[in-house]
């Protein structure tokens, strides 16, 4: 039984909404997820949202009570307006005031930022930063998405737009990145960069090919990296050299990073984190290569506590 008000935690991607009560120890009690409507109207985005958030009301108890709710969502957004300003992921919302919206809705007080600054915020109040207070935190997946946390405060910025590490250039005659800049880190060892650099490999060395393809059913073009997570975790030389490439990359990076910030811990997240939790010994390790911090190697680096569910405690944490 919940002693305390629960804040709520939503977590808005292009294709699904989920949505959690989380109790004053970051601990989710109830979670659901459902679909996003992120293709129609902006009046169809929002009711997906009151779906969700209505949903799980009905399956809480009378103790588990929210009074503020936080909110996810794509960006760019404006955190300090809650205003959803034009993201790629959600066509639907254009300068779109998602938290007013909310708020006249359920007549309780809404916070919006977006994924990483929130999950940032998260880890460091309940999860593996808790108790750090120059907190820099990173998510991998099919982006590269950062927040950094000052004593215990999310650091936004002048105009809110802080926190974009992931658009940080390292190599500026690389490929162009989705956000058009060249050779941002996310171009280059995101999700879709580990896939593509094992689909080149495959190409140029077809003879040490054949657990990644057995793995694609025989479909290079298919590769993904996914199945280099699995071809590492099986042997393969080729998918191992696809990752430390891919590490040499993160800790260079990382690197401009620590000589920048000076941060006490980095937080590792997102759906690519486990398959490069085996080299985080590697990356700190290789640190004091790149950067003068003369302490860089004395960093934790540490997997982020909230895996999947960092949409919901970030959420939730934005409320705190």
């Amino acid at each position: 039984m919940s002693q305390k008000p629960l804040n709520l935690g939503v977590d808005i991607g292009g294709t699904k909404i989920a949505v959690g009560l989380v109790d004053c120890d970051g601990k989710i009690i109830k979670q659901l997820r459902k679909p996003m409507v992120a293709n129609s109207t902006p009046e169809a985005g929002l009711e997906a949202v009151i779906h969700a958030i209505d949903a799980i009301s009905e399956i809480a108890s009378p103790d588990d009570r929210f009074e503020r709710i936080g909110i996810c969502a794509p960006g760019p957004l404006d955190p300090r307006t809650g205003v959803i300003l034009n993201p790629p992921n959600v066509p639907c919302w254009r300068n779109y005031p998602l938290a007013e919206k909310i708020a006249e809705r359920y007549r309780q007080p809404v916070k919006v930022d977006k994924d990483s600054n929130a999950a940032a915020l998260a880890e460091t109040r309940w999860g593996a930063a808790r108790g750090y207070h120059y907190v820099f935190y990173v998510t991998v997946g099919t982006g590269i998405g950062t927040g950094l946390v000052l004593d215990g405060q999310v650091y936004r910025g002048h105009t809110g737009a802080a926190g974009e590490g992931g658009h940080m250039t390292i190599d500026y005659c690389g490929p162009i990145c989705t956000c058009g800049k060249p050779g941002c880190i996310e171009i280059l060892a995101a999700g879709p960069a580990i896939g593509a650099r094992a689909r080149a490999k495959i190409a140029a060395e077809p003879a040490r090919a054949a657990a990644l393809l057995a793995l694609a059913n025989g479909e290079a073009k298919a590769v993904t990296s996914e199945h280099v997570a699995k071809a590492y975790a099986a042997g393969d030389s080729l998918a191992r050299e696809v990752l430390e490439e891919t590490v040499e990359l993160l800790i260079a990076w990382l690197s401009n990073i620590v000589d920048l910030l000076d941060p006490d811990i980095l937080v590792i997240g997102g759906g690519v984190s486990a398959m490069l939790q085996p080299f985080f010994g590697e990356i700190k390790k290789g640190l004091p290569r790149w950067a003068v911090n003369p302490h860089a190697a004395e960093i934790p680096l540490v997997l982020a506590h909230y895996g999947s569910d960092a949409g919901i405690a970030g959420g939730a944490a934005l409320c705190t």
